[in-house]
């Protein structure tokens, strides 16, 4: 990879592990070094492209292959594309990375209980209530990748250390320059 490449950097974890919230901060610092970044957010990306969709394992599929496809137009077009997104199925995300080539597989990494802690909508409770079917991590399974290139461990460091880590990984693959010290 080189800095004048687009790339895919695919957030994935169970819901309120932390990928929209790195997700932005990265975005901040991607900017900041004159680089083009987007943000697809899982959440907005279905209100706004598939409104239609379920939460079924084919509803969800769709709903990552839409995402993948807008990620790879804009990586084919330079963008660093910043995707945080569930997506629960291993298959579909190696599916969608090799659509796209250029693509960045991060694992933000967080212990149910903590995500569970954090969920200020109270989607696990009414999950573990049976109000909300098909959830992630409750009533539907997660998939952790098994060879990401990044594990980021986000109960146990604060988002400016997910991010710092995010980084350096940008900067070892040749995407960000290397900032002086």
């Amino acid at each position: 990879m080189n800095a004048d490449q687009g790339v895919t950097v695919w957030l994935t974890g169970l819901p309120c592990s932390g990928k929209s919230s790195l997700a932005q901060r990265v975005a901040v610092a991607v900017r900041e070094r004159g680089c083009r970044v987007e943000v697809l957010d899982g959440d907005e990306v279905r209100q706004r492209l598939s409104p239609e969709l379920g939460f079924t394992q084919r509803d969800r599929d769709l709903n990552v292959r839409r995402m993948g496809y807008v990620a790879q137009l804009l990586t084919r077009n330079g963008v660093i594309v910043l995707v945080a997104a569930i997506s629960p199925y291993a298959r579909t995300r190696q599916e969608v990375r090799a659509a796209i080539g250029h693509f960045l597989e991060v694992h933000v990494s967080c212990p149910l209980p903590e995500c569970e802690r954090r969920d200020v909508k109270g989607l696990y409770a009414r999950a573990r209530a049976g109000e909300v079917l098909e959830f992630t991590g409750v009533s539907a399974p997660y998939e952790p990748p098994e060879a990401p290139e990044l594990v980021l461990h986000t109960a146990e460091q604060t988002l400016e250390q997910s991010a710092q880590e995010l980084l350096c990984l940008l900067e070892r693959r040749g995407v960000l320059q290397m900032m002086e010290p």
